[in-house]
Protein backbone atom coordinates (compact mmCIF):
# COMPACT_ATOMS: atom_id res chain seq x y z
CA UNK A 1 0.00 0.00 0.00
CA UNK A 2 1.38 3.25 -0.90
CA UNK A 3 2.14 6.18 2.02
CA UNK A 4 -0.54 8.52 2.21
CA UNK A 5 0.19 12.50 1.97
CA UNK A 6 0.20 12.46 5.86
CA UNK A 7 2.57 9.37 6.12
CA UNK A 8 5.04 10.77 3.61
CA UNK A 9 5.06 14.59 5.04
CA UNK A 10 5.85 13.03 8.54
CA UNK A 11 8.54 10.86 7.37
CA UNK A 12 11.73 12.06 8.65
CA UNK A 13 13.88 12.88 5.48
CA UNK A 14 10.59 15.24 4.22
CA UNK A 15 11.33 17.14 7.31
CA UNK A 16 14.73 17.12 7.23
CA UNK A 17 14.11 18.49 3.01
CA UNK A 18 11.81 21.13 4.73
CA UNK A 19 14.14 22.09 7.26
CA UNK A 20 17.12 23.18 4.52
CA UNK A 21 14.62 25.44 2.48
CA UNK A 22 13.46 27.21 5.57
CA UNK A 23 17.01 27.61 7.06
CA UNK A 24 18.46 28.83 3.22
CA UNK A 25 14.88 30.95 2.74
CA UNK A 26 15.96 32.30 6.73
CA UNK A 27 19.90 32.77 5.77
CA UNK A 28 18.89 34.62 2.01
CA UNK A 29 16.67 37.21 4.27
CA UNK A 30 18.23 37.77 7.65
CA UNK A 31 22.19 37.15 7.52
CA UNK A 32 24.15 39.36 6.15
CA UNK A 33 26.89 37.73 3.42
CA UNK A 34 24.95 34.58 2.85
CA UNK A 35 24.00 35.45 -0.08
CA UNK A 36 26.83 37.11 -1.89
CA UNK A 37 28.51 34.56 -4.72
CA UNK A 38 31.90 33.98 -2.40
CA UNK A 39 29.99 32.50 0.71
CA UNK A 40 27.64 30.32 -1.28
CA UNK A 41 30.64 28.94 -3.20
CA UNK A 42 32.39 28.74 0.19
CA UNK A 43 29.47 26.89 1.63
CA UNK A 44 29.11 24.58 -0.86
CA UNK A 45 33.27 24.03 -1.26
CA UNK A 46 33.45 23.02 2.55
CA UNK A 47 30.20 21.01 2.34
CA UNK A 48 32.06 18.94 -0.63
CA UNK A 49 34.11 16.81 1.78
CA UNK A 50 31.65 15.72 3.75
CA UNK A 51 29.08 15.05 0.84
CA UNK A 52 31.81 12.84 -1.10
CA UNK A 53 31.98 10.48 1.79
CA UNK A 54 28.54 10.79 2.83
CA UNK A 55 27.67 8.79 -0.52
CA UNK A 56 29.37 5.22 0.22
CA UNK A 57 28.70 6.04 4.12
CA UNK A 58 24.22 6.08 3.76
CA UNK A 59 24.53 2.83 1.54
CA UNK A 60 27.37 1.36 4.21
CA UNK A 61 24.91 2.62 7.12
CA UNK A 62 21.69 0.70 5.57
CA UNK A 63 23.70 -2.32 4.95
CA UNK A 64 24.08 -2.11 9.15
CA UNK A 65 27.46 -1.06 9.29
CA UNK A 66 29.63 2.11 10.02
CA UNK A 67 33.28 3.19 9.17
CA UNK A 68 34.65 5.57 11.52
CA UNK A 69 37.78 5.26 10.23
CA UNK A 70 37.16 7.66 6.99
CA UNK A 71 38.58 10.91 7.56
CA UNK A 72 41.78 9.45 8.97
CA UNK A 73 41.98 7.77 5.57
CA UNK A 74 41.58 10.84 3.87
CA UNK A 75 44.17 12.07 6.34
CA UNK A 76 46.49 9.57 4.83
CA UNK A 77 45.49 9.84 1.07
CA UNK A 78 46.64 13.41 1.40
CA UNK A 79 49.88 12.91 3.78
CA UNK A 80 51.07 10.42 0.86
CA UNK A 81 50.22 12.52 -1.78
CA UNK A 82 52.60 15.55 -0.35
CA UNK A 83 55.17 13.00 0.16
CA UNK A 84 55.04 11.68 -3.18
CA UNK A 85 55.09 15.05 -4.33
CA UNK A 86 58.16 15.87 -2.10
CA UNK A 87 59.97 13.44 -3.89
CA UNK A 88 59.10 15.04 -7.31
CA UNK A 89 56.85 11.97 -8.63
CA UNK A 90 54.30 13.40 -10.93
CA UNK A 91 50.52 14.02 -9.38
CA UNK A 92 49.45 12.20 -12.58
CA UNK A 93 50.90 8.90 -10.87
CA UNK A 94 50.49 10.11 -7.55
CA UNK A 95 46.37 10.33 -7.40
CA UNK A 96 45.79 6.59 -8.80
CA UNK A 97 48.18 5.24 -5.96
CA UNK A 98 46.35 7.63 -3.31
CA UNK A 99 42.93 6.27 -4.68
CA UNK A 100 44.14 2.67 -4.43
CA UNK A 101 45.48 3.23 -0.82
CA UNK A 102 42.13 4.19 -0.28
CA UNK A 103 40.96 0.83 -1.45
CA UNK A 104 43.41 -0.75 0.71
CA UNK A 105 42.38 0.89 3.69
CA UNK A 106 39.07 -0.02 2.99
CA UNK A 107 39.55 -3.37 2.35
CA UNK A 108 41.17 -3.93 5.30
CA UNK A 109 38.55 -2.74 7.83
CA UNK A 110 35.65 -4.53 5.62
CA UNK A 111 38.12 -8.01 5.79
CA UNK A 112 38.43 -7.30 9.69
CA UNK A 113 34.50 -6.94 10.00
CA UNK A 114 33.35 -9.33 7.20
CA UNK A 115 35.99 -12.24 7.66
CA UNK A 116 36.81 -12.42 11.45
CA UNK A 117 33.21 -11.24 12.50
CA UNK A 118 34.22 -8.22 14.35
CA UNK A 119 31.89 -5.29 14.83
CA UNK A 120 32.53 -2.47 12.45
CA UNK A 121 32.19 0.51 15.09
CA UNK A 122 34.91 -1.55 17.55
CA UNK A 123 37.18 -2.07 14.31
CA UNK A 124 37.00 1.34 12.49
CA UNK A 125 37.74 3.37 16.16
CA UNK A 126 40.82 1.27 15.98
CA UNK A 127 41.55 1.97 12.38
CA UNK A 128 40.76 5.68 12.65
CA UNK A 129 43.55 6.03 15.14
CA UNK A 130 46.05 3.73 13.22
CA UNK A 131 45.54 5.55 9.96
CA UNK A 132 46.15 9.13 11.49
CA UNK A 133 49.01 7.65 13.08
CA UNK A 134 50.88 6.11 9.82
CA UNK A 135 49.73 9.76 8.67
CA UNK A 136 52.10 11.26 11.13
CA UNK A 137 54.51 8.81 10.28
CA UNK A 138 54.45 9.48 6.73
CA UNK A 139 54.75 13.11 6.25
CA UNK A 140 55.59 14.43 10.14
CA UNK A 141 54.45 18.02 10.62
CA UNK A 142 55.45 19.37 7.51
CA UNK A 143 52.84 21.01 4.91
CA UNK A 144 53.37 20.18 1.13
CA UNK A 145 51.40 23.67 -0.59
CA UNK A 146 52.92 23.29 -4.25
CA UNK A 147 50.58 21.36 -5.95
CA UNK A 148 50.41 21.72 -9.59
CA UNK A 149 48.51 25.44 -10.47
CA UNK A 150 45.80 23.32 -12.94
CA UNK A 151 44.74 21.20 -10.12
CA UNK A 152 44.06 23.25 -7.29
CA UNK A 153 42.41 25.17 -9.41
CA UNK A 154 39.83 22.65 -10.55
CA UNK A 155 39.68 21.69 -6.54
CA UNK A 156 38.80 25.19 -5.68
CA UNK A 157 37.94 27.09 -8.36
CA UNK A 158 34.40 27.87 -10.15
CA UNK A 159 32.60 27.61 -13.24
CA UNK A 160 32.49 30.77 -14.72
CA UNK A 161 31.24 33.46 -13.48
CA UNK A 162 28.84 31.46 -11.11
CA UNK A 163 29.49 30.48 -7.72
CA UNK A 164 29.19 27.08 -8.11
CA UNK A 165 32.61 25.15 -7.84
CA UNK A 166 33.93 22.97 -9.99
CA UNK A 167 33.99 19.89 -8.04
CA UNK A 168 30.41 20.08 -7.50
CA UNK A 169 30.14 18.72 -11.17
CA UNK A 170 31.89 15.24 -10.26
CA UNK A 171 30.25 15.28 -7.50
CA UNK A 172 26.53 15.06 -8.79
CA UNK A 173 27.49 12.47 -10.84
CA UNK A 174 28.97 10.26 -8.44
CA UNK A 175 25.33 11.25 -6.59
CA UNK A 176 23.48 9.70 -9.55
CA UNK A 177 25.45 6.82 -10.05
CA UNK A 178 24.90 6.28 -5.97
CA UNK A 179 21.43 7.13 -6.49
CA UNK A 180 20.81 4.37 -8.69
CA UNK A 181 22.61 1.97 -7.09
CA UNK A 182 20.69 2.32 -3.97
CA UNK A 183 17.04 2.70 -5.01
CA UNK A 184 17.01 1.19 -8.22
CA UNK A 185 19.18 -2.12 -8.88
CA UNK A 186 18.59 -5.52 -6.82
CA UNK A 187 21.91 -4.91 -5.24
CA UNK A 188 20.73 -1.86 -3.53
CA UNK A 189 17.30 -3.30 -2.23
CA UNK A 190 19.18 -6.04 -1.06
CA UNK A 191 21.66 -3.47 1.32
CA UNK A 192 17.99 -2.80 2.44
CA UNK A 193 17.46 -6.59 3.44
CA UNK A 194 20.72 -7.01 4.91
CA UNK A 195 20.29 -4.32 6.95
CA UNK A 196 16.84 -5.38 8.14
CA UNK A 197 17.74 -8.50 9.13
CA UNK A 198 20.88 -10.01 8.33
CA UNK A 199 20.31 -13.27 9.17
CA UNK A 200 17.01 -13.58 6.94
CA UNK A 201 18.64 -11.78 3.90
CA UNK A 202 21.38 -14.73 4.04
CA UNK A 203 18.67 -17.39 4.27
CA UNK A 204 17.09 -15.75 1.09
CA UNK A 205 20.34 -16.15 -1.21
CA UNK A 206 21.79 -12.43 -0.37
CA UNK A 207 25.99 -12.78 0.01
CA UNK A 208 25.82 -10.40 2.68
CA UNK A 209 29.93 -10.73 3.41
CA UNK A 210 30.92 -9.75 -0.36
CA UNK A 211 28.36 -6.97 -0.54
CA UNK A 212 29.66 -5.49 3.10
CA UNK A 213 33.04 -6.01 1.94
CA UNK A 214 32.11 -4.00 -1.43
CA UNK A 215 31.10 -1.48 0.88
CA UNK A 216 33.86 -0.88 2.58
CA UNK A 217 36.25 -0.98 -0.18
CA UNK A 218 33.99 2.38 -1.93
CA UNK A 219 34.12 3.90 1.35
CA UNK A 220 37.83 3.80 1.76
CA UNK A 221 37.93 4.86 -1.90
CA UNK A 222 35.84 7.81 -1.37
CA UNK A 223 37.66 8.68 1.64
CA UNK A 224 40.48 9.14 -0.11
CA UNK A 225 39.78 10.64 -2.69
CA UNK A 226 38.00 13.13 -0.45
CA UNK A 227 41.43 13.30 1.30
CA UNK A 228 43.28 14.36 -2.20
CA UNK A 229 40.29 17.19 -2.87
CA UNK A 230 40.83 18.64 0.59
CA UNK A 231 44.51 18.80 -0.07
CA UNK A 232 44.48 20.57 -3.40
CA UNK A 233 41.15 22.30 -2.21
CA UNK A 234 42.86 24.39 1.09
CA UNK A 235 46.33 24.34 -0.97
CA UNK A 236 47.63 21.90 2.00
CA UNK A 237 48.32 18.13 2.99
CA UNK A 238 49.13 17.54 6.05
CA UNK A 239 48.78 14.40 8.48
CA UNK A 240 45.80 16.17 10.37
CA UNK A 241 43.84 17.24 7.45
CA UNK A 242 40.06 16.12 7.48
CA UNK A 243 40.78 15.40 11.57
CA UNK A 244 36.87 15.50 13.12
CA UNK A 245 35.27 14.83 9.56
CA UNK A 246 33.45 11.25 10.25
CA UNK A 247 31.80 13.23 13.22
CA UNK A 248 30.06 15.11 10.75
CA UNK A 249 29.73 12.69 7.95
CA UNK A 250 27.88 10.50 10.22
CA UNK A 251 26.16 13.48 11.91
CA UNK A 252 25.03 14.35 8.60
CA UNK A 253 23.74 11.04 7.39
CA UNK A 254 22.20 10.30 10.37
CA UNK A 255 20.42 13.21 10.41
CA UNK A 256 19.34 12.77 7.33
CA UNK A 257 16.91 10.20 8.30
CA UNK A 258 19.30 7.16 7.54
CA UNK A 259 18.29 4.21 10.55
CA UNK A 260 21.92 3.27 12.56
CA UNK A 261 20.29 0.17 12.99
CA UNK A 262 20.03 -0.38 8.99
CA UNK A 263 17.38 -1.01 6.84
CA UNK A 264 15.89 2.88 6.15
CA UNK A 265 16.53 5.56 5.04
CA UNK A 266 16.83 7.65 1.46
CA UNK A 267 19.68 8.90 -0.37
CA UNK A 268 18.40 12.32 -0.80
CA UNK A 269 17.91 12.62 2.62
CA UNK A 270 21.24 12.14 3.57
CA UNK A 271 22.21 14.44 1.10
CA UNK A 272 19.83 16.82 2.59
CA UNK A 273 21.10 16.51 5.94
CA UNK A 274 24.95 16.77 4.59
CA UNK A 275 24.01 20.17 3.20
CA UNK A 276 21.47 21.49 6.32
CA UNK A 277 24.34 21.05 8.17
CA UNK A 278 26.78 22.04 6.15
CA UNK A 279 24.65 25.54 5.68
CA UNK A 280 23.97 25.34 9.64
CA UNK A 281 27.51 25.64 10.32
CA UNK A 282 28.09 28.56 7.36
CA UNK A 283 25.95 30.44 9.55
CA UNK A 284 27.05 30.12 12.31
CA UNK A 285 30.26 31.07 10.68
CA UNK A 286 29.40 34.01 9.38
CA UNK A 287 26.93 35.30 12.83
CA UNK A 288 30.91 34.78 14.48
CA UNK A 289 29.50 31.68 16.52
CA UNK A 290 32.82 29.73 18.20
CA UNK A 291 34.28 26.77 16.57
CA UNK A 292 33.22 24.95 19.94
CA UNK A 293 30.07 26.09 20.19
CA UNK A 294 29.29 24.70 16.60
CA UNK A 295 30.84 21.41 17.53
CA UNK A 296 28.16 21.61 20.59
CA UNK A 297 25.42 22.01 17.62
CA UNK A 298 26.43 19.44 15.85
CA UNK A 299 26.76 17.13 18.67
CA UNK A 300 23.53 17.82 19.52
CA UNK A 301 22.42 17.26 15.91
CA UNK A 302 23.87 14.08 16.03
CA UNK A 303 21.88 13.28 18.85
CA UNK A 304 18.38 14.59 16.78
CA UNK A 305 19.48 12.59 14.00
CA UNK A 306 18.67 9.62 16.41
CA UNK A 307 15.85 10.72 18.06
CA UNK A 308 13.93 11.94 15.51
CA UNK A 309 13.44 9.40 12.88
CA UNK A 310 12.32 6.88 15.50
CA UNK A 311 9.62 9.48 17.06
CA UNK A 312 8.63 10.41 13.49
CA UNK A 313 7.97 6.67 13.08
CA UNK A 314 6.57 6.07 16.36
CA UNK A 315 3.88 8.94 15.18
CA UNK A 316 3.47 7.09 11.76
CA UNK A 317 2.50 3.55 13.34
CA UNK A 318 0.33 5.27 15.59
CA UNK A 319 -1.63 7.05 13.19
CA UNK A 320 -1.67 3.89 10.84
CA UNK A 321 -2.80 1.61 13.84
CA UNK A 322 -5.76 4.59 15.27
CA UNK A 323 -8.70 3.31 13.16
CA UNK A 324 -7.79 -0.39 13.05
CA UNK A 325 -8.13 0.04 16.92
CA UNK A 326 -11.51 1.69 16.77
CA UNK A 327 -12.79 -1.17 14.58
CA UNK A 328 -15.45 -2.76 16.71
CA UNK A 329 -14.86 -6.72 16.47
CA UNK A 330 -17.35 -8.78 15.56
Amino acid sequence: MADSPLARAIRWDTVVGALLLVLLLMSFGFVDGFGNALNLSFLIGNTLPIALIALPMTLLVVAGEIDLSVASTAGLSGSVMGALWNQGMAIETIIPLCLLLGVVCGLVNGLLVTRLGLPSLAVTIGTLAAYRGIAQIVLGSDAVTDFPTQYQDFAAGSIGDTFLPRAFLPFLVLLVIAAVVLHATPFGRSLFAVGANEEAARFAGIRVKRQKLLLFVATGFMASLTGIFWALHYASARYDNATGLELSVVAAVLLGGIDFDGGKGTLGGAIAGVFLLGAAQNVMSLLNVSAQSQIVVTGVLLVVSVLGPRVARQISVARAGRPAASTPTS
